[in-house]
């Protein structure tokens, strides 16, 4: 009992420890948390990061550069050379062997280039700004993405669990019916056609419900997927569907001035406008001359042994200055063809810009039709299923008071599961298409 006790004392704090880990969100307290911590959008800031270091990486190609180098070499055999005996006093017409040099050599350069001009680098550094620009969209459209995958994982779960109740609830209803029906049955009061009728739509409840259990499973996994954590995090949610849904609806969000150029996908259609026009200026700019200037300083120094780290070893210092200068002046018209195919290359991009402006402004109409009719059908759904309910009602009570066949009831009990899913299916809907035209809106 005692290390029972014990045992209870140790594990208790690790609970606690257990239960503050688990997270309960609301939905805007998901998207806050997907933005942070989803994969996508994790990447996307990456890729700005990557872009920064990549103007910065091509705005130092224009900035002083400096290599050093060293060379050793050591000759196993020296080339022997032959000079006329005669230099040395010799008989005129023989040669006498000579070796030039010391076995062993050493030399250390280091050299400075700054370039003067280069028209593609100009263009180079514009582009890396517009890339830049590009990257900072491009996490924007994730984000917008990201917070429609989260709402859209959000508001299944929420209906899973949700159809998991109302079939837990209907079938509990029919098991009643089914019970009462094999007693009337079993009293020689009734028919085995209602038995089995009922036993149908048990069947088929009870199919519904296990699904629905799996799919509150599945749904709950999506959601931890797009939120970033361990898909089979117990992730608590905090919201009710239908109150969920009840303040999605806002109808004034309809009205809402919309400027086109706030819209993510319209900011890159400019970029990819804008990148397009810098790739004419840089085919144009092969044309241009390119200016390099250099400076270095070096020495060399030889030997018969390795001793050329010794202080005493003497070294022979040389400097060169210089410049370079590339003229471009006959290209066999392949620098014509690559401005050429530039310009139509822009010319493509000004056309899809166009049409990427007719797009969203088709897609805002669309969103915004869409968006009503789901809180139409939001409408219309929960008042037939009132309808249904009643209907329901109304026969179960004649069933039982044998003015209605099991057939009847039946049909009646089908409508109304009908209605149910689309009542939930509905509010989904309600939230779903919001989320989409908010982000054509940019909100």
């Amino acid at each position: 009992m005692r290390k029972t006790l014990i045992s209870l004392l140790l594990i208790l704090p690790w609970l606690a420890s257990a239960q503050d880990t688990i997270p309960s969100l609301s939905l805007d307290q998901a998207i806050t948390y997907a933005l942070e911590h989803n994969y996508s959008s994790i990447n996307a800031e990456r890729d700005i990061l990557d872009a920064q270091k990549q103007k910065w990486e091509t705005i130092a190609t224009g900035l002083p550069q400096i290599n050093g180098a060293v060379s050793y070499q050591n000759q196993l055999k020296q080339p022997v050379s032959q000079i006329p005996a005669e230099f040395f006093g010799g008989e005129p017409g023989t040669f006498q062997e000579v070796v030039f040099g010391q076995a062993q050599s050493m030399s250390a350069t280091a050299t400075l280039r700054q370039q003067i001009f280069d028209g593609s680098y100009i263009v180079g550094v514009q582009a890396t700004k517009t890339f830049l620009e590009y990257s900072k969209n491009n996490k924007k459209k994730t984000e917008l993405d990201v917070r429609k995958a989260v709402v859209e994982a959000y508001g299944n779960v929420l209906l899973a669990r949700e159809s998991v109740l109302i079939s837990e609830k209907n079938k509990a209803t029919l098991e009643e019916n089914l019970y009462e029906t094999k007693r009337i049955y079993e009293n020689g009061l009734g028919d085995e056609e209602s038995v089995d009728q009922l036993q149908i739509t048990l069947s088929s409840v009870d199919n519904q419900l296990k699904n629905a259990r799996r799919m509150e499973k599945i749904t709950l996994q999506m959601l931890n997927l797009v939120l970033g954590l361990p898909i089979e995090t117990p992730t608590v949610l905090t919201e009710n569907l239908d109150n969920l849904t009840q303040r999605e609806i806002d109808l004034g969000l309809i009205d809402t001035q919309f400027n086109i150029e706030n819209n993510v996908d319209y900011k890159m259609a400019d970029n990819l406008n804008q990148q397009r026009a810098l790739e004419l200026k840089l085919a144009k700019s092969y044309a241009l001359p390119t200016l390099n200037a250099f400076v270095n300083y070096g020495g060399n120094s030889f030997s018969d042994n390795f001793n050329f780290l010794n202080s005493g070893q003497q070294w022979f210092g040389s400097s060169i200055l210089g410049v370079d200068l590339n003229i471009p002046i006959f290209s066999s018209l392949k620098r014509s063809a690559s401005t050429q195919r530039a310009k139509i290359a822009l010319e493509k991009a000004k056309t899809q810009f166009t049409e990427a402006q007719a797009q969203i402004r088709l897609q805002l109409e669309s969103a915004k039709s869409d968006y009503i009719l789901a809180i139409e059908q939001y409408g219309t759904s929960k008042e037939n299923l009132e309808l249904a309910e009643r209907i329901e009602k109304k026969n179960q009570i004649k069933y039982s008071e044998g003015l209605a066949t099991s057939f009847e009831l039946r049909q009646a009990q089908t409508q109304l599961y009908t209605s149910q899913q689309e009542y939930l299916q509905s509010m989904v809907d309600v939230i779903n298409k919001k989320t989409e035209l908010e982000n054509i809106l940019n909100q």
